[in-house]
């Protein structure tokens, strides 16, 4: 055999033990991109419009409630509430990326009500933002793009995380052993990561991770 070709071969070798050792041990995890998130224009609680533009660039974790609900609603407040004062400490966001909450009220409101949901939630209108719109917007936003049922009247826990790009890289709607809050936060440190390692070299390895499905 000529030597290139020994050559050839012993890269070859190289490169298919790596990429097993790759999709076997995991050693980069990344979340999973799983469709466009729909693209809308919606009514904050300051009667102030909101688009999905308005969150390019960050991560947003979107919620969704009716506007009658009460316990079941607080369940939902709760895990976000814990969420946003856990991120500063166990998250490293940097200076250029935030992490945004979104809770669209899946009832046709004006911004009144918004107003007056979000302040029973803490909501801060920055943030953490309540939103709705139409019925015609909401069955299109919530029910086609987000794949929620609407028209319930309890709080049904749905929690939606997408990124600066728009593509929606998380969705959990089912109670598991491990609490939401705890889910959303390492779902979010390593959506984080694979962000801020978006270029250079590191860039290859978290490509590599998604061809190889080394999903959490």
């Amino acid at each position: 055999m000529p030597r290139w070709a020994k050559v050839a071969a012993s890269v070859l070798v190289v490169l298919v033990v790596a990429a097993m050792s790759f999709a076997i041990f995991k050693p980069i995890k990344v979340l999973p991109r799983i469709r466009l998130a729909p693209g809308f224009a919606l009514v904050d609680q300051r009667g102030e419009a909101f688009i999905s533009e308005d969150t390019r660039g960050d991560v947003t974790i979107y919620t969704f409630v009716p506007s009658g609900c009460a316990d079941d609603c607080q369940l939902v407040y709760d895990t976000v509430r814990d969420v946003m004062s856990r991120l500063g400490t166990e998250v490293e966001l940097g200076d250029d990326l935030e992490v945004r909450f979104v809770t669209i009220v899946q009832d046709a409101v004006d911004a009144t009500v918004l107003a007056s949901l979000a302040t029973d939630a803490g909501a801060d209108g920055d943030q953490w933002r309540f939103v709705s719109g139409t019925d015609t917007q909401l069955d299109t936003v919530v029910g086609l793009g987000f794949r929620h049922a609407r028209g319930r009247d309890t709080a049904t826990p749905h929690f939606v995380i997408v990124d600066g790009w728009g593509t929606i890289r998380g969705d959990y709607r089912y109670r598991t052993s491990a609490s939401e809050s705890d889910k959303l936060v390492r779902h979010v440190d390593l959506l984080v990561s694979e962000v801020q390692n978006s270029s250079g070299i590191a860039s290859l390895a978290y490509g590599a991770a998604h061809v190889f499905m080394c999903y959490p």
